[in-house]
């Protein structure tokens, strides 16, 4: 498979979302994303203004994750979360799926917790974080299923602080499952443009990485 370098960098979605993420870290970030043109940063919600205010003029977008990394807050403070983040310029939201809710067989809730993210995000796009390796695959069918009925626009493999990321296998399943009507996004592990390479051949519209830079240089290279 072949892919032009403008097409890959629409895909990425440049990622900070450590702990210890200082406003410089950002900075960077945001300077990487807009100087390759990437399709966002993807960043904790304490840093979505900062964000917002340095991507101004570019075409990079602000992504921010909400209810991160586990998953477990209630339905309305996700949506709080998500409504806040959108007011401090956020024009995407990964949101953390309730995983326990999803074990657990409360099928209403997990939907009724994506909704609530979509309702707040009012058309912005929405990718839902299953965080696979935790999920059968029973469940990862359950849990794209519910996300496509909430009105989520991307299922997402990973939040990368899990014990494994994104796999091949889990992609294509995800793919089958949602059909073209949604979007994929690996993330987790995902640090090379040979394993970027397999994932978008496996069905992925979207990947996160904090790599991306190193991802496009090796493609830049490959090119030369």
């Amino acid at each position: 498979m072949r892919i032009s370098i403008e097409e890959l960098a629409g895909m990425i979605d440049h990622t900070n979302v450590q702990r210890d993420a200082t406003d410089e870290d950002i900075k960077v970030l945001c300077e990487e994303a807009d100087n390759y043109d990437f399709s966002c940063v993807c960043i904790t919600p304490t840093h979505a203004a900062l964000a917002q205010e340095l991507l101004e003029n570019s075409d990079t977008q602000v992504c921010v994750v909400i209810g991160f990394p586990f998953g477990v807050q209630t339905p309305h403070a996700k949506a709080y979360e998500a409504e806040e983040a959108v007011g401090n310029g956020a024009s995407e939201l990964d949101m953390v799926m309730n995983i326990g809710a999803l074990k657990s067989g409360h099928q209403s809730l997990v939907q009724a917790d994506i909704a609530g993210v979509v309702g707040a995000a009012r058309g912005r796009v929405v990718k839902v974080i299953l965080e696979t390796t935790l999920l059968t695959r029973e469940e990862k069918i359950t849990a794209c299923q519910l996300a496509r009925e909430a009105g989520a626009h991307y299922v997402k493999t990973s939040t990368g602080f899990g014990v494994d990321g994104a796999t091949v296998e889990d992609v294509q399943l995800m793919r089958e499952t949602v059909g073209l009507e949604m979007g994929v996004k690996a993330s987790g592990g995902i640090r090379d443009l040979e394993t970027t390479m397999a994932m978008i051949e496996a069905g992925a519209s979207k990947i996160g990485t904090s790599t991306g830079v190193q991802i496009m240089e090796d493609l830049l290279n490959q090119t030369d």
